[in-house]
């Protein structure tokens, strides 16, 4: 079984990250790393500049935000390793089982007190990101509204996440030899609820308003994107999210999953971008959904999930016949195994970054070239769109021009902000000797 997972991993995986390159596509590729290559790490570039003080600051964010994003990963994995063997996990489901017989009640008193003192190691790091966010202009809300967003995250993990713990335990109580079959199967489902349930969550952390009451011009511009792209998305499903209340960053994004999906466009990007680079933003968000990333990655995240929880299931086994005994957890139907379950995830999820990282950034190139394609025709110059499109997203947040080679590698979800500017800039699919990848040419 192993075997096989693996093999349609390795099948499946490459399908998202893109089709053939087209040359007007590998014209621009390289255009975009060569103008990386030529100027200094953490320098400008020709097509993505900051200004001098903007420039040392992104320098500071980018060395700092990447250490902090190692120290973190090392952390938790830490912190797990230290409540494991200093009994912690153990002395949590002592209190859960003498509080009551009731399993709802132990597993959900159990994950209570495990969130919490995770949550407790994690928050000095917490508290200095958002410390750094304050610093850099990127939250503007008081530390009131954080914690209270910080308790509402708590409450919906203890929430849903015991309804999974409950769910686990049950099936490993029942089918304790393939129960990392069965749960995988399950979080088929839950994965897709949970992509359905995104919009409305957000609700609880931002204020909204329907976009046409705010801005009917924008609604009609976007409104063509959604035409030329056909998403099934009325006007009346496109949203203005007042994320100014907390931060100054900027987004316009599709989000949900079948009835549920709609165009969110936070009111920050309204105050700070033009039509034109709203509409490719907008129009870059759509392609995640034309070019069908959402249902591959739910894909792509289910043949993980199987191969994780296999892996997961192997080190459950091995790790307690080891360490079960000083760790005080007897068995993997004990609530303490969810901890080691945990710590099995963040070492595999540590190891395999730079992989996810890169199809990421595969999916995100790609909805780069559906953005620029998918607005041709809708505004007057779709590479100067784009280009500048990122020049202010990257000014707003800090983003490095030319970041160290390593640290995109590893850790950047999207390409770097310098790399997508000078590919807009030079990708025009629509001069002579050219086509575009996603659209006739004749349909414009």
């Amino acid at each position: 079984m192993p075997r096989l997972l693996l093999l349609l991993c390795l099948f499946v995986l490459p399908t998202p990250a893109r089709a053939a390159e087209t040359p007007a596509e590998h014209a621009a590729s390289v255009y975009a790393a060569q103008e990386m290559a030529a100027n200094p790490v953490h320098g400008n570039l020709p097509d993505y500049s900051l200004p001098a003080d903007k420039l040392a600051k992104a320098r500071h964010l980018s060395t700092i935000g990447t250490t902090l994003h190692f120290v973190s990963i090392i952390w938790g994995i830490a912190t797990l390793i230290l409540v494991l063997s200093f009994g912690t996990v153990g002395w949590m489901r002592d209190r859960a089982v003498a509080l009551t017989r009731n399993r709802w009640g132990q597993g959900f008193t159990f994950l209570f007190l495990f969130l919490l003192v995770a949550n407790l190691f994690s928050l000095p790091l917490d508290i200095y990101s958002e410390h750094l966010s304050r610093v850099y202009g990127f939250s503007v809300q008081g530390w009131p509204g954080w914690v209270d967003d910080q308790l509402k995250g708590f409450g919906l993990s203890l929430l849903f996440g015991g309804l999974l713990v409950m769910l686990l335990f049950w099936i490993i109580r029942r089918l304790p030899r393939s129960w990392w079959v069965v749960f995988a199967l399950v979080m088929v489902p839950v994965t897709v609820l949970g992509s359905y349930a995104v919009p409305y969550i957000s609700y609880l952390f931002y204020a909204h308003e329907p976009l046409t009451q705010s801005n009917p011009a924008l609604v009609a511009q976007l409104g063509k994107v959604v035409a030329k792209g056909h998403l099934d998305i009325p006007p009346g499903r496109m949203y203005l999210m007042k994320a100014s209340a907390k931060t100054t960053e900027l987004n316009a994004d599709v989000e949900g999953f079948g009835a549920s999906k709609r165009v969110v466009v936070w009111d920050t990007t309204v105050a700070k971008a033009s039509t034109d680079e709203i509409t490719f933003i907008f129009g870059h968000e759509s392609g995640h959904y034309v070019l069908h990333h959402i249902e591959r990655g739910l894909v792509m995240g289910f043949l993980g999930t199987f191969i994780v929880l296999y892996l997961g299931f192997l080190f459950v086994r091995w790790s307690l016949t080891r360490f079960g005994p000083a760790w005080r957890i007897p068995s993997q139907n004990d609530w303490g195994a969810l901890a080691v379950l945990l710590l099995a995830f963040s070492l595999f999820g540590a190891l395999s970054e730079p992989v996810t990282a890169w199809l990421s950034r595969l999916q995100e190139h790609a909805a780069d070239v559906y953005g620029q394609e998918v607005v041709h025709g809708i505004v007057a110059d779709p590479q100067t769109a784009a280009q500048h499109g990122f020049q202010v997203l990257g000014e707003t947040s800090l983003a490095d021009p030319n970041p160290n080679p390593f640290y995109e590698f590893w850790t950047y979800s999207h390409p770097a902000i310098g790399r997508r500017a000078a590919f807009a800039h030079a990708y025009n699919p629509w001069t002579p000797g050219y086509a575009p990848k996603y659209f006739p040419k004749d349909s414009d």
